[in-house]
This record gives C-alpha cells, structure tokens and sequence, in this order.
C-alpha cells in the first residue's frame, strides 16, 4: 500500500520504518529540512533499538523516501497519517497547531479519497476539528471530494518501540459508520492484516473511544508508578521493604508487576503531559480528575526524592563537595531527557553549591543540549560530562543513580569503593540488593528499601 506518514518524530519515523519494512511504499514528510537531510544522508534524529537498520535497509530497497514536498506527500498515499508533536500547552492543554495545520495541507492538496488517520496523541474531538479542518480546504476550492479521518493511536515504548510496532498486543481503531468511515475500516484492516494472522489484536471503536482509549491507557500507567512511589516514601518511614511489597501485591493478577517499581519518578514526551491534557479535558466539561492530579502531584514530588536524599546524609550546604550520576535520559534505551528526573537532581546539587560528574551511554549530546537551557551558564560550568561511568566517580562524595541502564546492572563494586571519597551510593531505580551493598562495605540509600540498611 501507498502510505504517507506526516512528521519524523519519535511515533511517525517508527511508524514509517516498521510499515515500509512489511513492504509498504512510504513517504515520509517533514517540515524541518535538517532532519530530512539527515535522515537522506543514511542517519537518524532519535535513538531506539533496531531503529537505523530499519530504515537504512528500506531506504536502500526504496520502499521510504524522506521529503519536504507537501503536495508530493499528499499525493503519494491514500492512508495520510498525522504524526506530529502535540506539545503541552501553557494550560496543560494539547497544542493542536501542528495536527491542524497537517489536516489543512492535505484538504489544500488533495485530489481524491483520502483516509487521515490521527497517530499523534490527541484529546477526544480532535478528529472533528481535523475534518472541519480538511472541509475548509476543499470548500475553500469547491470541491467535495470524499475523505474519512480515522483514530490510530500509537502505545510504543522508547527503547522498544520497533519491538512494540511489530509485535503489539493490541491495535485500536476508530472509525465512524459513514460510507467514507466503513471505506476507511476496509483499507485499516488491508493495511494491519499481517499483525492478525495467528489472532485478532485489533480493537474497533467509535472515534472518540479511540482517542480517549490512549490517554486513558497512559493515564493508568502513570498512576500505577505514583502509587508505589507513594507507598515506597511511607516504607522508608515504617521500616517496610517496597520491594518485597512489590512482589507481595504483584503476585495477584488482578494486578500484576507491570509498573509497580519505586523510582525517582516518570518523564518522557507521554505520561507528563498526557496526564495533563487530560486533566484539561475534564476542566472543559467542567469536571476534575482529582485521581490525576494527585499523580502529577506525587510525580513532580518524588523526583525531588534523590536530592532529598543527598541533602539528608551531607546536609543543606554542598559547596566543596562532589557527585557522580549515572544515567540522564528519562528511561533506558532512549536519549530522551523531557521532563527527565535527572534534570532535577542536578539543577538541585547545583543550586546547592555541589560540582557533578555525570554519564550516560546515548543522552549526552541530548543532556548537554537541554541542561544548557535548564541551568545558567556558572551553574552548567559545575557539571563534567565524562566518557565512561568509572570516570564519574573519581573525588566524588556518593555516586548516584538516575537511569536504570543494563551495563549499571552489575558493576564493579571493588572499583567503585576505590574510586569515590566515601563507598556511599544512593539509589534512584533499586538496582542493588541492600544487603549485598552492605556485605560489600557499601553505605546504600535506595527508594523505600531503609529498612534492609538500617543498622
């Protein structure tokens, strides 16, 4: 199939990639010719696992083409899907700029069916305004030709988002019951047949449903990582393990382990500001989500947790003293820092009088980009970007950790004795046994894990 894929970010480069890789003719278009040059030039915009091979192999078998050409784009595919930015708006809201303005360029261009398909995360309604306006343009020209806007949304996790695409457990669709929504049903269905093939994951609802479907997902998500955040600030007041708790209430599948791990909290480009705008949208019917505000609260809270915790064992003042931090990108396998707990701790350390040395495997580039916007430039001058993790801890006071990255998993723990000031090392994602950290001489600090630590 002929499939336009509008915006080469995170959701429409994956997007693209994996549907040309089922052998489907796609073009890509993108506004920023910076981007598109890169990725014409063989390289890629975004870190994700398998993601480069991808696109390069499909680049080379001319099954994606990477353009700026609007009316070329709105030319190429029946299936025109609208994977653009919906960044927060001043109120919390989805800022719809990018999806409207995408929705107008195929009513401008367009020239027969058309299916639009909103892959962008979207508030409920959304596909309305899109069709107003595709409507405007055609009228705008007097032409009435046939269209149907269907809601596609993504559920791709950063670091496994080509596994997640190729092997997902559910695709939602909504569409409407229109001749023009039952001849879009058709083409979704040609179009996902290849992922239905040992079973049905598809999942077919009114517009609105999809588009409520997606935030209310993230939303649940987001709240279970509050709720053990919670409960793991209590533990360390009680004297309970959080992770054996975890274990305790996992076990019952009416709950299971998925996302019940304390941390120093969510970032990325969905949860914040999913919740968010779903916040908003119950403000426009005048009704609160007194649920997720409480989950935005507790987020914006525990990551303040690892600071807080600095501060307690080496008090308020920290001039003269020294950090290293593992890990800066929001999660592993991606090097995403929006709304990145690291962000947090470092402006704090800094604040505070502290210098810093810190690594990561991929975000720094990134880190380096969006630190210099966060921090004043004698604040940036106090945090050292080193090349290897054992180099963030020469003459540092504790090491701290940030970001749950395999190769942190087992570290060397004689060398990190050796090379920190004091063998202390607070832990922001529970990577370490306690009692092993004791055993091994180590003063450790994990997320409601005090009680195995106390002595």
């Amino acid at each position: 199939m002929k499939i336009t894929i509008i915006g080469t970010g995170y959701v429409g480069l994956v997007t693209g990639a994996c549907l040309a890789e089922l052998g489907n003719d796609v073009f890509c278009l993108d506004v920023d010719q910076k981007k598109i040059d890169l990725l014409n030039s063989g390289g890629i915009p975004i870190h994700e696992p398998g993601l480069e091979e991808i696109v390069a192999r499909n680049r080379a078998a001319g099954r994606i083409r990477f353009s700026t050409d609007v009316a070329a784009s709105v030319a190429h595919g029946v299936l025109q899907f609208i994977a653009v930015g919906t960044p927060p708006d001043e109120d919390g809201s989805a800022d719809l700029q990018y999806v409207l303005a995408a929705a107008r360029n195929i009513g401008r261009h367009m020239t027969g069916f058309k299916v639009i398909v909103d892959k962008s995360t979207v508030p409920v309604g959304t596909a309305d305004r899109v069709a107003a306006a595709v409507r405007e343009e055609l009228a705008a020209r007097g032409d009435n030709t046939e269209f149907s806007v269907v809601s596609n949304p993504e559920f791709l996790k950063e670091g496994a988002a080509v596994e997640d695409f190729m092997r997902p457990d559910r695709i939602v669709i909504g569409h409407d019951d229109t001749h023009a929504g039952l001849r879009a049903r058709d083409m979704m269905k040609l179009l996902y047949a290849p992922f239905n093939r040992n079973h049905e994951r598809t999942y077919w609802m009114d517009v609105r449903s999809a588009e409520f479907t997606k935030y209310a997902a993230n939303a649940m998500l987001a709240t279970r990582i509050s709720f053990m955040n919670e409960l793991a600030n209590l533990a360390d007041q009680v004297g309970a393990d959080i992770e054996a708790v975890r274990q305790g209430i996992g076990s019952d599948p009416r709950i299971g382990y998925s996302f019940l791990y304390a941390g120093a909290g969510y970032g990325g480009s969905c949860f914040p500001k999913d919740v968010q705008a779903l916040e908003r949208t119950a403000r426009q019917y005048d009704r609160e989500l007194l649920i997720l505000r409480a989950v935005e609260a507790v987020n914006d809270r525990q990551k303040r947790v690892l600071g807080e915790k600095v501060v307690t064992r080496f008090g308020a003042d920290l001039a003269g003293k020294h950090f290293a931090v593992w890990g800066l990108a929001f999660k592993p396998n991606t090097d995403d820092m929006r709304e990145a707990p690291s962000r947090v701790l470092l402006a704090e350390l800094v604040e505070r009088g502290a210098t810093v040395s810190v690594y990561d495997p991929v975000a720094m580039p990134e880190a380096k980009r969006v630190l210099a916007l966060d921090l004043a430039p004698e604040k940036l001058s106090r945090i050292r970007f080193v090349d290897a993790p054992m180099d963030a801890l020469d003459g540092a006071q504790a090491l701290v950790i940030v970001t749950e990255w395999k190769a942190f998993r087992s570290p060397d723990f004689e060398e990190i004795k050796t090379r920190l000031v004091q063998p202390v090392i607070i832990d922001g994602r529970n990577l370490f046994d306690p009692r092993l950290m004791t055993e091994q001489g180590i003063e450790y600090h994990g997320i409601g894990r005090s009680i195995l630590t106390r002595k």
